[in-house]
C-alpha cells in the first residue's frame, strides 16, 4: 500500500523544459538561443527554457515559458526527448524535457534580445559551447524536424500568412540542406491541394510572384497524416 511518507523518503528530483525554438528568415533555418549559465561571471549559449510548476502539467509549462520568453501563444510546440543523464547539470540533480517549436521570426519582438541576450543563429552556424547537454538536444531536434517535414506540412509554420512556392521552397531547402528541381517541387507540393493561391503577387519579386495560403481546414484535418510531403527522392 503507497503512503505518503514512503514517497518522502525518495530523493527529489528538479524538472526543467527546455525549448529548441526553431525559424526561417526567408533564407536560412535559423534556432534561438540566450546567454546563461550555472556561474553568472562565466556564461555560454544556451536554449530557452524554464521549471515545471507544481500545479502543471509538461505540455501546460511548456506552453507557459514559451510565452513568457517570447510573449507568443499557439505556436507549434511538441516534445521530443527526456534527457535525465545524472551529471547533466552540475548543480543539482536535473531531468530536463525537451520540446521543439517552429516560430515565424517576424513575430519575435525585437525586445526578446535585450531581456534575455537572445539571438538567432544559422543552423549550420551555431556556437561551438553550449550549456549542459543542449547541443544534443539541438542534433536531436534538426533530425526530428527532417523526419517530420518529410511526413507532414508543418514547415508552413515557419512561413508568414502568405507566402510564394519560390519561398517555400527555400524553407524546406534550408530544412532538409539540399537543392530541388523547382517545376518537380512546385508540381508536388500543388498535389497536396493544402494551398490556396491568391491573387495578389510579391511586389518585391522580378516576375511577380503569386501568393500562397495555407488551406486551413485541410492543415488541421492532414497535419497528422502520413502525406510524404516532402522527401529527397521526390525532387
Amino acid at each position: 500500500m503507497l503512503d505518503k511518507a514512503s514517497y518522502n523518503k525518495q530523493p527529489k528530483c528538479l524538472v526543467a523544459l527546455d525549448s529548441i525554438i526553431f525559424g526561417f528568415d526567408g533564407e536560412q533555418l535559423k534556432i534561438l538561443l540566450v546567454k546563461r549559465g550555472p556561474n553568472p561571471t562565466l556564461q555560454t549559449w544556451s536554449l530557452m527554457g524554464g521549471w515545471l510548476a507544481p500545479n502543471e502539467n509538461l505540455e501546460r509549462s511548456a506552453e507557459r515559458i514559451l510565452f513568457e520568453l517570447t510573449g507568443l501563444k499557439n505556436v507549434y510546440l511538441e516534445q521530443l526527448y527526456t534527457f535525465g543523464d545524472v551529471d547533466r547539470d552540475p548543480i543539482e540533480r536535473t531531468v530536463s524535457v525537451a520540446y521543439f517549436a517552429l516560430i515565424n521570426i517576424e513575430h519575435i519582438d525585437s525586445t526578446l534580445s535585450q531581456a534575455y541576450h537572445a539571438e538567432w543563429f544559422p543552423v549550420s552556424e551555431m556556437p561551438k559551447e553550449l550549456l549542459f547537454d543542449h547541443r544534443q538536444m539541438i542534433d536531436l531536434a534538426i533530425n526530428k524536424l527532417r523526419y517530420k517535414a518529410a511526413l507532414h506540412p508543418l514547415g508552413f509554420e515557419l512561413l508568414p500568412e502568405k507566402f510564394t512556392i519560390p519561398q517555400l521552397q527555400k524553407l524546406y531547402e534550408a530544412i532538409f540542406q539540399t537543392t530541388f528541381d523547382k517545376r518537380n517541387f512546385s508540381r508536388k507540393i500543388l498535389s497536396t491541394r493544402l494551398l490556396v493561391k491568391l491573387k495578389e503577387k510579391q511586389k518585391s519579386s522580378k516576375k511577380g510572384a503569386y501568393l500562397y495560403q495555407v488551406d486551413q481546414e485541410r492543415y488541421e484535418t492532414y497535419s497528422n497524416s502520413f502525406l510524404n510531403f516532402v522527401s529527397n527522392s521526390a525532387f
